[in-house]
């Protein structure tokens, strides 16, 4: 098996997760990762066994490096993945793509014209959940899909989060934050969207941050932290979205899709496992459906899937191109908050193939 050398740009809290996960795939090898603060750096090497600590410029340089994971604040998502691609490395970048739509097409056009690989999370969709819950459409257990629900609503993370100031300037907030994770479910699930409606504000500007050396100092919000709307799917199916960072606290389940026949709740999109529920009546049980796709993975499995079909020609499933489509919704829900209109998808979408049932942990094909 060829073993693909990969390296990591910025060390903060969500590099533990793919460092972590990493050793899961033997297709990958963790072999640098870099930040801006180079006592990061070397803590995360430390920490997971990493071989190598460098400067960004070092890591871009290294010939034995063909990979990059972009895991920088969302408003370098952008220089970074251009400044690897312009290395000739394949870029994977963390969530959103990039902060706006003309980036993240800006960044699909430079990965065609010079032959590589560009990937963006999220890759929850190919754990055990959602790969379940997509089969029991496409199997027509609900019978068609003609409506659904997708809420995520929390206080907000400057609670727990020590450097919380990228969640509320532009390119982060719930939408760009999570908005993601639950906009590529329903993408995965449901296929292309026609238009979307919304409704957007700062609901709770006065933030403070809880944890940490700056605990106590003031948030400046910059970007809305409630946003609702309405997508209109071109099946006809209709859902609505909440993201907010503005709730204390609430009941609803993260995904549920309404079908003629029965109704299917889906597990939360920011993990990877979880049950798949199937209500048949309507003051009936909800009983779990039977999945048969690998569970475990982690962060790192959508950068696994990547290095695998690099060598065998396939097309990776969490691509760069499905991670515009998302970040054109989550633009398109801004400027319908905006104007106060229906707004259409620019970016076409098509759903990936799915993840073969029965796969050993590791595998990807």
């Amino acid at each position: 098996m060829h073993k693909t050398r990969i390296g990591i740009i910025g060390c903060g809290n969500v590099s533990a997760n793919y460092l972590r996960h990493a050793p899961l795939f033997p297709g990958i090898e963790v072999a640098a990762v870099a930040d801006l603060d180079m006592s990061r750096a070397r803590e995360r090497a430390e920490q997971f066994e990493i071989p190598r600590a460098c400067t960004v410029e070092q890591l871009l340089t290294d010939p034995d490096i063909e990979l990059v994971v972009n895991l920088t604040v969302p408003k370098a998502h952008y220089s970074v993945a251009m400044g690897a691609m312009e290395a000739g490395k394949h870029v994977f970048n963390e969530k959103p793509l990039a902060a706006t739509r003309d980036e993240g097409q800006r960044l699909v056009d430079a990965a065609h014209e010079k032959g590589l690989r560009l990937g963006g999370a999220p890759e929850t969709f190919l754990g055990s959940g959602q790969q379940a819950a997509r089969r029991a459409i496409d199997d027509g257990l609900i019978g068609r899909p003609v409506a659904g629900t997708a809420f995520m609503m929390s206080p907000g993370p400057e609670a727990w989060h020590p450097d919380p100031d990228f969640f509320y300037q532009y390119g982060g907030g719930p939408l760009f934050d999570m908005g993601p994770y639950y906009l590529m479910s329903l993408l995965h699930l449901l296929g292309p969207v026609r238009q979307v409606t919304a409704a957007a504000g700062i609901q709770k500007p006065d933030r403070t941050i809880g944890s940490g050396e700056r605990a106590g100092e003031a948030l400046v919000v910059e970007t809305p932290d409630h946003i609702a709307g309405v997508i209109t799917f071109e099946s006809g199916a209709i859902v609505t979205l909440v993201t907010s960072f503005a709730v204390r606290a609430h009941r609803h389940a993260p995904i549920e899709i309404y079908g003629t026949d029965a109704s299917l709740s889906v597990p939360d999109p920011n993990g990877f496992d979880g049950e798949v529920l199937l209500c048949e009546q309507r003051r009936g049980e909800w009983k779990p459906i039977a999945m048969n796709y690998c569970q475990g993975y982690g962060r790192s499995v959508g950068v696994a899937d990547m290095a695998a079909s690099i060598h065998n020609g396939r097309e990776h499933r969490a691509s760069g191109v499905q991670a515009l489509a998302v970040l054109d919704l989550m633009e398109a829900f801004l400027e319908s908050a905006r104007s106060g209109c229906a707004v259409a998808p620019r970016v076409p979408y098509q759903r990936p193939a799915p993840m073969p049932e029965g796969l050993e942990p590791g595998q990807m094909d």
